[in-house]
């Protein structure tokens, strides 16, 4: 099994950015988190990050032939508005995805409680921090 973890805007710079927020780990640390995970349960993953929203529409399309079998992803501020996003999402029904948000949305700004991305996704885990990633991985996995 493949589960490809999508990080969108500003993930890579965790620990840098509002740790009040997001936390003191930086992003080298979510990624090995995420492997070390993918090895617990017997699994291939990948991490990818990119601050470009037609870089992760490109990614989530070449998922749909290139073997994975689940996505977790992180659409960062796209969450809000990228119907693009959602769209490229929606294109690859047959693949599980989890939206996964660091901190909790519904206590946030206004803005940050709309995702337009998640109606695309089977699942939306947020309020959890970094674990929530691994929750993510795991309800792919036992799905």
């Amino acid at each position: 099994m493949k589960i490809l973890v999508i990080n969108g805007p500003n993930l890579n710079f965790l620990g840098i950015r509002e740790k009040a927020v997001y936390g003191n780990q930086d992003y080298d640390y979510l990624v090995n988190m995420i492997t070390e995970k993918g090895k617990e349960l017997g699994i291939e993953t990948e991490v990818w990050q990119s601050n470009h929203e037609g870089a992760i529409i490109d990614r989530i399309q070449e998922a749909y032939s290139d073997g994975t079998d689940g996505i977790v992803i992180n659409p960062g501020a796209y969450t809000h508005y990228s119907y693009a996003i959602h769209d490229a999402l929606k294109s690859i029904e047959k693949i599980p995805k989890v939206e996964i948000h660091i901190s909790d949305i519904q206590s946030r700004e206004e803005f940050r409680k709309t995702s337009v991305t998640a109606p695309a996704c089977d699942k939306q885990i947020y309020g959890h921090g970094l674990l929530g990633y691994t929750e993510a991985i795991e309800w792919i996995v036992n799905r």
